[in-house]
């Protein structure tokens, strides 16, 4: 049984015993309503009713107590969306005209190509609400959850020409100071639970640091620099302003990113006014995280789980060789199907059985083979296998011929 399922089970088990408590709550107060001449249960008396439908006449009224019933029975979100819109903080705030013209000409940008939004909005389908419930934990404003859609269009894998990458965009030098580890084998700029965890420390540790809490101008300087910010915020308090975002005169980029963060978060907060159309995401995520004491490969972790090794990879992108080395990283990501019992077996596995799981780099095709049952019988993705060893013909495999079954 997986934890989404185990979780479910109980909500709907306490649920029930809420409902049910209510219920009863409710039938004591309408038992003591009945004989109470201070409550407001009404008997109608309609003297144009004749006697046969005088059983009807002194029919029961609702009042505010049964009302007040119905509004206690508050339902979970039923998506990721949902619980995203109620953690916002920014959409009722009211902007300088300037500043809310900033903001709509992103909002009309983004609107002109809702397909652009679909697909980013896809792509964030596996990280939305476990990055969603981060920043929730922290109190944050649930915007900050969509800095990747205007960082890497939520590409974990994104790298910009200037060398930043992951989620969050880091760079280099920014990525070491905060801890995120980078060698050959493993780049914690693109593991997003290590990433979006720095992210945050850093968004929160210079809002305090320089700016007594004012997540905006984090935000700048998380783009442009704490120095670069400081410097335009002086220069817009000589001139007798109050030093804040909209105040600052900031590179063209920087001057864009809020506005951008800003709009991207009203259209979510409202898609239908404006013609975008969200996949649908679940509120819990979407994976389950491994504590691993011992090496593996994704291709031997892909046996043990039965999970195709593509799916693995894709929620691993911090592992450049496919494969987890505990003194650079402990954790591995998971789907959160994967049964909680085969977790534990990977978790405890020694060497011997992660060996016994190994898989080879290449398959020699056999007579009688087809690229869908290699595909199965080393939990791969056939497309993967088609795009790794550049086949055009995948009906026309040759005996003797060797696949690589990792792509290298």
């Amino acid at each position: 049984m997986t934890y989404r399922t185990i979780r479910q089970r109980l909500l709907l088990s306490a649920g029930s015993t809420v409902i049910m408590g209510l219920f009863l709550a409710a039938a004591a107060n309408s038992q003591a309503s009945a004989t109470d001449t201070n409550r407001t249960y009404t008997p109608v008396n309609d003297a144009s009713m004749d006697d046969g439908n005088q059983k009807n006449a002194n029919r029961f009224q609702p009042t505010a107590l049964h009302h007040h019933f119905w509004e206690a029975l508050v339902l979970e979100p039923q998506d990721a969306w949902s619980s995203l819109r109620s953690s916002f903080q920014w959409q009722e705030k009211k902007l300088p005209a300037d500043a809310q013209a900033r903001v709509d000409e992103w909002i009309e940008y983004y609107r002109s190509s809702p397909h652009n939004i679909a697909a980013i909005t896809e792509r964030a389908t596996p990280w939305l609400a476990w990055i969603a419930q981060q920043v929730s934990d922290r109190g944050l404003p649930g915007e900050i959850a969509l800095i990747p859609f205007v960082e890497s269009s939520f590409d974990p894998s994104a790298r910009s020409h200037l060398g930043a990458a992951g989620l969050w965009q880091f760079m280099p030098g920014t990525g070491d100071a905060l801890g995120l580890v980078r060698n050959g084998n493993y780049d914690g700029r693109l593991d997003v639970v290590t990433s979006t965890e720095a992210a945050l420390d850093y968004l929160e540790m210079q809002a305090d640091q320089w700016y007594e809490g004012d997540l905006m101008l984090s935000l700048a300087a998380y783009n442009a620099g704490a120095g670069t910010v400081n410097r335009a915020q002086r220069q817009a308090q000589s001139q007798g302003l109050d030093g804040k975002y909209w105040d600052l005169s900031l590179p063209h980029e920087t001057m864009q990113y809020v506005p951008k963060l800003k709009a991207i978060a009203t259209i979510i907060n409202d898609p239908e006014k404006y013609g975008v159309s969200l996949p649908d995401i679940h509120p819990d995520p979407a994976f389950a995280k491994v504590q691993l004491e011992q090496p593996v490969s994704l291709a031997q972790a892909s046996q043990l789980l039965d999970v195709s090794q593509s799916a693995l990879a894709e929620l691993n992108p911090g592992l450049l060789n496919g494969s987890l080395d505990p003194r650079s990283a402990q954790t591995l990501l998971v789907p959160e199907e994967v049964d909680t019992q085969v977790l534990a077996q990977l978790s405890q596995s020694d060497d011997t059985a992660l060996a016994s799981a190994s898989t080879p780099s290449v398959h020699r095709v056999e007579r009688g083979d087809n690229l869908s049952a290699i595909a199965a019988q080393y939990n791969l993705d056939q497309q993967d296998l088609i795009r790794w060893n550049a086949i055009d013909r995948p009906e026309a495999l040759q005996p003797g011929q060797l696949l690589s079954l990792s792509g290298r």
